[in-house]
């Protein structure tokens, strides 16, 4: 099938449910209910009890769990979603989800918000999985991005836990110098999350609503210099390939080339995930893995990117009232305590409680006291799409001129938002 953009999604998926408004009734039994989970965030746990649960309270229906990649998501959902094979629920990136509610491609749940959580959802998400009024995407997950490091290269440079955006480069640096091959602080060129935090702290955004269209904003005097202290960090502090993402950024700290790694909270895990795993860690260097929040520019924890997914029912979903039934195990106390438990900040407020009190949790709280997210416009998702950010930090990571590659993703941005 042809791929879609997003903005013809929406008339797709009208015809399409135009299409299923004469189909038979939902079947009871003998129905599969297929669940797209992005990436290994979801612990197995979590995915277990999912399946045994919804069996369990579903007799004669099924469930399946399908694993995608993040790397081209938004083209396959736009793709999968209109079709008459849509799945019946789906993980999308928080900052996907506008350019999918905005386009209908998601169940109305609004008349479902109370059972579903209500207010002990989280409130950010629940924004994000909103347009117009109509709620149709509940959170999933959140985890602001914290620092990971190896206390045994501190202990050896004598270094000291930063208390400063400025102190956390200088640290990244002076590993990087005293110990050749390795990278003071982990930043390969498409990394443009943990970019963000430079530019926010500086005072920069990356595009504001003003006068009805969007205003890009890397060229700005204070983004400017957030964009300088990236160079800096990438050319100066890191040995990551500059044309690399950050997947399985565990192997290279696995393999002691890495100082710092700010990640996702939950990339502990994968951090320490059996050697003998699908995707190995080592579970040997837990007795050096430091965390810490990313410090500001002034102190205090960083403005760092609020990551995180929202689930769905597809609007086209063949068995919507099964899939509604799946998408609440998903937001039930019993399955988002796993999710806690293996780091990741519950959809439900009061379970915050869930992801443990020690030093990570703490570094977690920390962090997402102060976390933002990427510009609230349904079209943000074709930015991403586009790898727009991905190619602006690649030729920064090369050495390209700042301030002319500035002005380029500005005009860019421009056209697709506006």
């Amino acid at each position: 099938m042809r791929k879609l953009s997003i903005v013809a999604f929406g008339a797709a998926a009208a015809l399409a449910l135009a299409g299923c408004a004469t189909e038979a009734p939902e079947a009871t039994t003998g129905a599969e209910i297929r669940v797209w989970l992005v990436g290994t965030d979801t612990p197995q746990e979590a995915r277990d009890y999912l399946v045994e649960t919804f069996e369990a309270e579903n007799p004669g229906n099924t469930l399946v769990i399908e694993e995608q990649a993040w790397g081209g998501l938004v083209d396959k959902l736009t793709t999968s979603l209109s079709g008459s094979d849509s799945p019946d629920v789906v993980e999308v990136g928080n900052t996907q989800a506008a350019a999918f509610t905005s386009a209908g491609a998601f169940l109305d749940l609004t008349a479902d918000f109370e059972a579903l959580g209500g207010d002990d959802l989280l409130p950010g998400f629940v924004e994000a999985g909103t347009y117009d009024g109509v709620f149709s995407a509940a959170p999933y997950y959140s985890g602001a991005r914290v620092v990971f490091y190896d206390t045994a290269l501190y202990e050896q440079l004598g270094l000291e836990v930063p208390t400063t955006l400025d102190e956390y480069i200088a640290n990244g640096i002076a590993i990087a110098e005293a110990n050749p091959g390795v990278s003071g602080i982990y930043f390969p060129g498409q990394d443009w999350y943990n970019a963000l935090p430079y530019i926010w702290e500086n005072g920069g955004e990356i595009a504001t609503f003003e006068g009805g269209e969007w205003v890009p904003g890397f060229s700005s005097p204070e983004s400017l210099a957030g964009l300088a202290q990236v160079q800096q960090v990438m050319t100066e502090a890191s040995v990551a390939p500059k044309d690399g993402n950050e997947a399985e950024a565990q192997v290279p700290f696995c393999a002691g080339e890495i100082g710092h790694l700010s990640a996702p909270s939950w990339f502990k895990w994968s951090i320490l995930a059996p050697a003998d795993a699908e995707a190995p860690g080592c579970p040997d260097k837990e007795a050096t893995l430091g965390v810490f929040a990313l410090p500001g520019i002034d102190g205090g924890p960083a403005q760092v990117f609020a990551g995180g997914s929202n689930i769905a029912v597809s609007a086209n979903s063949q068995y919507p009232e099964l899939a509604k039934k799946a998408l609440a195990i998903m937001l039930s106390e019993g399955y988002q305590s796993i999710l806690g438990g293996a780091g990741l900040v519950p959809a439900l407020v009061s379970l915050g409680d869930t992801i443990g009190t020690d030093a990570t949790a703490q570094a977690i709280s920390a962090a997402a006291s102060n976390a933002k997210l990427t510009p609230a416009s349904p079209a943000w998702a074709e930015v991403e799409a586009a790898g727009v950010l991905q190619d602006f930090f690649v030729k920064i990571a090369q050495g390209g001129d700042v301030e002319a590659l500035a002005a380029e993703v500005d005009a860019r941005i421009a056209e697709i938002l506006n």
